[in-house]
């Protein structure tokens, strides 16, 4: 079969998948690597279809075993993929997100206005590796299928369930209606993690902020509790994802006997 070209009418309609807009539109977005084709693949009926380079499909072709592939050329690829330098395998994939009602314990992570995909999804990872049972991309919070942070969360994001919420107030209500402790992550917290056992280990749905201005008070209001990382250092705070991390494993510690 002869590879597509970048020129091809069909590969031109996906390409602009890449457009947030395009992609709400059409219900589909692009898992780029292998990582995140692995990922996608792992899930019954996600994976629409796979393009890889003829180098890509010989690479990777433990992972596309058994699966249609259509190839294309490295400019086509270059085309398809966000990164600087295309690892040779992409799939187009039906979203996953599921209803805000489908999200439930014992912990969940709720992030409210998180604008950088980077850090989105590396939160997912974090949490997928603590064992969270989902997580909700609340607010003005960057796309879930922005090819970043699906690349941010090295497959996570295919992992466990992922919901995603305009109103973070309704976020907020439908972890307390599950059944779920609020904790909101801010450094003028009422406790610390290191101080705060008996709530860690409770069913918990942590709420995190915006990078720069984190929670604003009438969201951090609604939570039951708001808990802080102390700083021993100098440091004037810690970044999103690594704060995450810290909340979400000190839950899963707690949670855990």
């Amino acid at each position: 079969m002869t590879p597509l070209a970048a020129g091809n009418a069909r590969l031109k309609e996906i390409r602009k998948l890449a457009r947030r807009a395009v992609r709400a539109e059409r219900g589909q977005f692009l898992a780029d690597g292998p990582k995140a084709v692995e990922g996608a693949l792992d899930v019954p009926g996600c994976v629409q279809e796979v393009f890889a380079t003829e180098a890509g499909a010989e690479t990777y072709a433990d992972l596309l075993s058994g699966v249609e592939v259509t190839i294309v050329e490295d400019r086509a690829m270059a085309g398809l993929s966000d990164s600087v330098t295309p690892a040779g395998v992409v799939a187009l994939c039906r979203f996953l997100d599921v209803p805000l009602a489908d999200i439930a314990g014992p912990l969940v992570v709720i992030c409210a206005d998180v604008r950088d995909p980077g850090n989105a999804g590396t939160v997912i990872r974090c949490a997928d590796a603590a064992g969270a049972s989902g997580v909700i991309l609340a607010g003005d919070s960057v796309d879930l299928y922005n090819p970043k942070t699906i690349r941010a969360s090295v497959g996570s994001a295919f992992h466990l369930p992922v919901a995603v919420e305009r109103d973070p107030l309704a976020a907020v209500a439908a972890a307390k209606a599950a059944g779920l402790t609020v904790l909101a992550a801010d450094m003028h917290g009422e406790a610390d993690i290191f101080g705060a056992d008996d709530l860690l280990a409770k069913p918990t749905a942590w709420l995190f902020g915006n990078e720069a201005w984190g929670l604003p008070d009438e969201l951090a209001g609604a939570a039951d509790h708001v808990v802080s990382i102390p700083i021993f250092g100098r440091a004037e705070s810690l970044n999103l994802s690594t704060a995450a991390a810290l909340c979400v494993y000190a839950s899963a510690r707690g949670q855990r006997g």
